[in-house]
């Protein structure tokens, strides 16, 4: 039986306007692949691109090139839910505002209509080249360190709005980065007097940004300082390490599956060589992160794939091999965050624990719709959540019961759990195929959404818009080589 994609790529051929649509689409979604790991912006304007391209296409064709799946009514049912829940908001103004995340799920049905399967590989190639530039880049960031240790501040120095302390580092005023206290003064005068200032500070391992009033222009920054700080949590070219990290999960995994799909069927080959070398790198981009909870679900989907893929002493070897980069990542905890980190007893870990407990007994009492979407960031301290600077709850079935209520956790799980069996069912179809290349992105698809799963609990991954888009392409791109493999079958 053919597939939708097979049948829309023969009238591309024919048609101009298709094919000129159809050429936009793929590009789009080749430039979206390449920024995906590094700017929301870019990547958006990717998918914008590949939207355009899919509408010409449909003039050009009279036809979507949609295909069914039994995930649609999931879909609509979340979004029938959401929309609901942000109608009976507590802040129906934010909450209604809030909508406007769900069009990622516009890339998953995108991805469908327009990918065929000989392009999945030559998109998955170009995201694993990417995030290794960014993870090659989060090395050198390491090593000229950023902006400047504040030694001593004056009582008079408008940083004293934020509490700056010694020892802390301020590394980016406004969108601007800083490598001295001259540009710290320069980047103060430069600024309107009495407007708002956003300054990035590195605190005890932790990245904070708060605002201060810009003083006047005849006021210094009254900070002394002349080192840079070398022992910082990496972000490649994100807004947020934690972004960083979750991107990375998903397309270590990803290019891990087709590392351990060719050790399966061809051995140590020269992809293989290139695969693992890939997702060695970005591993260790990802441990620079020192994200704890992202790096222990990036084990466990590691070892579910190699356990799953490899036989005999492969695959212990293997999994003795992923204890040494679970340690590097330890160290780089222990170097980096704050005393006792890697015994959870930190502060950042008791903050989550108790904005947990109070978010889990706040739940309660709006069981059925939540409180609305990002309600809580005008009542946080009302409802009383402990701390000012986290404003959601760090887990994402956790915020999601919270903002849209009992029955949109249900259907996120009911959603989470078709879409691993889905692909599973898919990689066990593929294992013994002859095509390497689609065994092992199933594989890696398995494993990149077992980590996001994973890291889920702990980290509030899908409100993450660039993570989010992320999780949606891959969804796309699974259903693209799974519902292949499902046509062959038939």
């Amino acid at each position: 039986m053919e597939s939708s994609q097979q049948v829309s790529s023969s009238e591309h051929t024919q048609r101009p306007l298709a094919a000129l649509g159809q050429t936009t689409a793929l590009t789009g979604l080749a430039l979206y692949s390449a920024f995906a790991p590094h700017s929301v912006a870019a990547s958006s304007i990717a998918i914008g691109i590949a939207g355009l391209g899919w509408l010409i296409r449909t003039v050009g064709t009279g036809k979507l090139g949609l295909k069914k799946s039994r995930f649609d009514l999931i879909i609509f049912l979340s979004i029938v839910w959401t929309t609901a829940s942000s109608i009976l908001s507590i802040e129906p103004n934010i909450s209604l505002r809030k909508l406007g995340a769900l069009w990622t799920v516009f890339i998953f049905y995108l991805v469908r209509a327009v990918v065929p399967r000989n392009f999945v590989i030559p998109l998955v190639s170009i995201l694993s080249l990417s995030a290794v530039v960014g993870s090659l880049y989060s090395v050198f960031d390491l090593i000229r360190g950023r902006g400047i240790v504040v030694e001593t501040i004056t009582s008079s120095s408008p940083f004293n709005q934020i509490a700056l302390q010694s020892g802390d580092t301020i590394w980016r005023i406004g969108k601007t980065r800083i490598y001295s206290t001259a540009e710290i003064d320069q980047a103060l005068k430069n600024a309107t007097p009495g407007s708002p200032l956003t300054i990035a500070v590195i605190s005890r391992g932790e990245h904070v940004e708060k605002e201060i009033r810009t003083p006047s222009a005849s006021e210094s920054s009254g900070i002394t300082g002349t080192t840079s700080n070398h022992r910082f949590r990496a972000s490649g070219w994100t807004r947020h390490y934690q972004t960083f990290a979750d991107l990375l999960l998903i397309i270590a995994l990803l290019t891990l599956g087709i590392a351990l799909a060719h050790l399966r069927n061809h051995g140590p080959n020269r992809l293989f060589g290139i695969a693992i070398t890939a997702a060695l790198i970005l591993a260790v981009g990802l441990a620079l992160t020192a994200m704890r909870t992202v790096m222990i679900a990036a084990f466990i989907a590691a070892c579910l794939i190699a356990w799953r893929s490899l036989r005999g002493v492969a695959k212990v070897a293997f999994t003795f091999a992923l204890f040494f980069v679970l340690a590097f990542g330890a160290v780089v905890v222990w170097q980096t965050r704050a005393q006792n980190a890697l015994m959870l007893s930190d502060d950042s870990s008791s903050l989550r624990l108790q904005i947990a407990r109070v978010g889990m007994s706040r739940v309660l009492i709006h069981p059925v719709f939540g409180h609305g979407m990002d309600a809580m960031k005008r009542h946080w301290t009302e409802w009383g959540f402990p701390g000012k600077d986290m404003l959601h709850l760090h887990s994402t079935p956790l915020q999601l019961a919270f903002d849209r209520g009992l029955p949109m956790l249900a259907l996120w799980l009911w959603l989470m759990i078709a879409f691993w069996l889905y692909i599973s069912d898919a990689e066990r179809l593929a294992r013994d195929l002859s095509d390497t290349n689609v065994y092992g992105l199933i594989l890696g698809a398995l494993g990149a959404l077992t980590g996001f799963l994973c890291s889920s609990l702990v980290n509030y991954n899908y409100g993450d818009a660039e993570v989010a888009m992320l999780f949606w392409w891959l969804m796309g791109i699974a259903l693209v080589l799974g519902d292949s493999l499902m046509d062959q079958r038939a």
